[in-house]
């Protein structure tokens, strides 16, 4: 199977295309927006031109991690790097005969229900509340029509949080509190999660939690272990500190107060 990363120089795309490189039953190639020393990633930005179009012959599955990925993102780049560059890809990828285009989704898509008890899943209405977590909810929405009228298989994942630092170990050095914590995704898991979507059989469309087993957390996995066969073996309790719920408190009274305001300039907290 060819399996074509995008974002492949990042974090998370340099991990997952190093695992499955080292697979023999894996194909691997990317692009990333910047050059990378590696001769099978190839450097393009998806959102400026085709050129890059005749790296898809041949690709299976696509996974699409490039993008602006910060929740301060301005519009501008939100559209530009999210939405235009997923557009287009998802047109050439159902023009080349790629089967199918697994998403990094984003949590955020579910970014106002922070400070409600409703359970998130896939039949939560959505409720971007920044640029970035709209962006991401026009990928799901245009991966469900590439689904409906191309016959492209889209699998859009809500991908929890992984860090940069911290070796990802969770705990209370996490921002956004009860929140942050409870949406904590280990390395393990986030690449058992990406190589159970590529290798999923008869899934046409679906969006899907994408987080560890994490104890009390409102993201709902189960629909992820049913549909994609996605099995964590890693989980983690939220601790909340005085100062956690302090500062969730006051996040909660501005974000009904102030919400706009308080939710782009502040989204860590």
């Amino acid at each position: 199977m060819h399996v074509l990363i995008t974002g492949a120089g990042g974090h998370l795309g340099r991990e997952l295309f190093d695992t499955l490189e080292s697979d023999p039953g894996y194909i691997v190639s990317g692009i990333d927006i910047r050059p990378v020393d590696h001769p099978d990633i190839h450097t393009a930005d998806l959102s400026d031109n085709s050129s890059w179009v005749s790296l898809l012959k041949g690709v299976d599955v696509i996974v699409h991690l490039a993008g602006d990925r910060e929740p301060a993102a301005t519009w501008a780049s939100a559209i530009k790097h999210n939405m235009d560059a997923t557009l287009s890809l998802y047109h050439h990828a159902a023009a080349m005969g790629v089967s199918r285009v697994v998403l990094a989704s984003s949590n955020w898509v579910h970014g106002d229900k922070r400070f409600t008890h409703d359970a998130l899943n896939s039949k939560t209405p959505p409720g971007p509340v920044n640029a970035y977590g709209m962006s991401k909810l026009f990928c799901e929405q245009t991966g469900a029509y590439f689904t409906e009228h191309h016959g492209l298989s889209v699998i859009c994942l809500r991908i929890g949080w992984t860090q940069w630092t911290h070796d990802n170990q969770p705990g209370t050095h996490m921002a956004m509190g009860q929140w942050g914590q409870e949406m904590w995704l280990s390395d393990r898991d986030f690449l058992s999660g990406m190589r159970a979507a590529i290798d999923a059989k008869d899934v046409s469309f679906a969006a899907l939690n994408l987080m560890s087993d994490n104890p009390g957390m409102r993201w709902d996995i189960t629909e992820t272990q049913q549909v994609i066969g996605y099995s964590p073996q890693d989980g983690s309790p939220a601790k909340i500190t005085a100062s956690i719920a302090f500062r969730s408190a006051l996040k909660r009274l501005f974000s009904v107060r102030l919400p706009n305001y308080f939710t782009t300039r502040f989204p860590d907290w």
